[in-house]
């Protein structure tokens, strides 16, 4: 299959993938111009993998078969331009790991609502009985999936990071949750480029296989007029459409109609609140539904199921405030959804790494229900110009423990603090994990 494989990047995905080609008798070999971490370093030694950290010998990689480049590594990169001058196919680790696996793969992308749609599909499959494993961009790689377990079904959650090296690589069922501007520093600021990646993941779908997608988001519903799409289509919905196969919201109740089958779930008894965990409820429902899992498993998953770490999860309440973190909002889109569904005037941490963002969207909702806007990075310039019109108060801080205490003391009894930045968090964190866990720890501390 391939004498002189290449792996680019040392991280969950690059390791994965050297690891799966290892086990296959693939001869491989691993660079990655960083340090390596220790736990992946020793998974490389363990198995005898070749490997070299804090350069590349590009004279080597020049001479690869075939390269897997790892998701973070940008594709204006020197080296990625001499990779494609000389003609070297570069794929994802998603399409590399897809080779090792009959499994039935469930992808989802979107650019918000992915971890949560993910985990709640993965949750009612598990508790249906399925043998079902759970990765991507979420926990491990599918490489390393592959290579230690033997899954019937295989949930991804797929960025358009992962989906940019696809050749062949296709999921018996892809979903959309909605597309809205998201890394465009990625994309030449092109949005057009960023939904493009995205809609790789139905490129070598047949007619065997079925996308289910947000109905009511605009982009997405402009794509597919405008894309020939070979899979069976089923969109989930606020309001009833007029297909056949379609999941939507009725009398209070969420509604799913597939191959004249229905489920039906009161709205009361779904454990996720708010409008965007409907929709993602929505989609996970009509994934079950097309797999045939029973009414009842699915009413109780989507029931019993507890929300991630970093998603609208509440902290704590003190002194009457409710302090809640949602630093997985790395997104304007994504921070709409947490302000929309605030019920009480609300002190906003927000601010890190701009990814192109366009904040104006936000505008109304902030007039509506911010009293107090905290910036939390080392440059905050665009968005101290687009709400210091509407806002009396902006404060700006470079520390966790800092942007919180200026919460405490601003917050009144039946107020909110809300973290929702907006924003990556590589300006002064490791992650939106590190960000969002520096938050529960500083609430505690008050």
């Amino acid at each position: 299959m391939n004498d002189n494989l290449i792996v680019l990047g040392g991280g969950e995905s690059g390791v994965g993938a050297a690891y799966l080609a290892s086990q296959n008798g693939i001869s491989v070999f691993l660079s990655d111009k960083n340090l390596i971490e220790l736990k992946y370093k020793e998974i490389l030694i363990d198995n005898g993998i070749e490997f070299e950290e804090g350069s590349h010998s590009i004279d080597k990689v020049l001479k690869a078969s075939e390269i897997v480049k790892s998701p973070g590594i940008p594709n204006d990169s020197v080296l990625i331009n001499d990779i494609i001058k000389k003609n070297i196919p570069i794929i994802s680790e998603i399409e590399f790991a897809s080779r090792f696996t009959n499994a039935k793969i469930i992808g989802v992308t979107g650019s918000n609502g992915k971890t949560t749609t993910v985990s709640l599909i993965y949750h009612i499959l598990k508790t249906s009985g399925l043998n079902v494993g759970i990765g991507g961009n979420i926990g491990n790689s599918l490489a390393f999936l592959i290579a230690k377990n033997k899954f019937d079904y295989i949930v991804l959650e797929l960025s358009s990071f992962q989906l940019e090296g696809i050749n062949k690589f296709k999921p018996s069922i892809a979903v959309i949750t909605n597309l809205s501007p998201d890394h465009l520093e990625r994309y030449d600021y092109s949005f057009e480029k960023y939904v493009d990646a995205k809609f790789n993941i139905v490129n070598n779908q047949t007619s065997s296989d079925y996308l289910i997608y947000n109905s009511q988001d605009t982009t997405i519903d402009n794509e597919l007029k405008s894309r020939k799409i070979s899979s069976s289509k089923i969109p989930f919905s606020l309001v009833k459409g007029r297909l056949s196969n379609q999941t939507y919201i009725e009398k209070n109740s969420l509604k799913s109609e597939i191959n004249k089958n229905q489920f039906m779930i009161s709205l009361e008894n779904l454990s996720l609140k708010g409008k965007h965990n409907l929709q993602n409820s929505m989609a996970a429902a009509t994934v079950a539904h097309l797999l045939k899992i029973t009414n009842q498993d699915i009413k109780e998953s989507l029931s019993n199921f507890h929300s991630i770490n970093h998603r609208m999860e509440n902290v704590l309440t003190i002194q009457k405030v409710k302090y809640i973190n949602d630093s997985k909002a790395t997104n304007v889109n994504a921070v709409y959804y947490a302000l929309d569904s605030m019920k009480n005037s609300t002190v906003w941490i927000v601010g890190g790494v701009d990814k192109g963002n366009d904040y104006n969207e936000l505008l109304p909702l902030v007039r509506e229900k911010v009293k107090a806007i905290i910036c939390l990075g080392l440059d905050n310039k665009k968005i101290i110009e687009t709400f210091s019109s509407i806002s009396d108060l902006i404060l700006e801080t470079t520390s966790m423990s800092e942007a919180v205490n200026f919460a405490y003391k601003i917050a009144k009894p039946n107020d909110a603090v809300l973290l929702s930045p907006a924003c990556s968090s590589f300006d002064l964190f490791e992650d939106y994990e590190d960000r969002g866990n520096q938050f529960k720890e500083c609430v505690r501390k008050l």
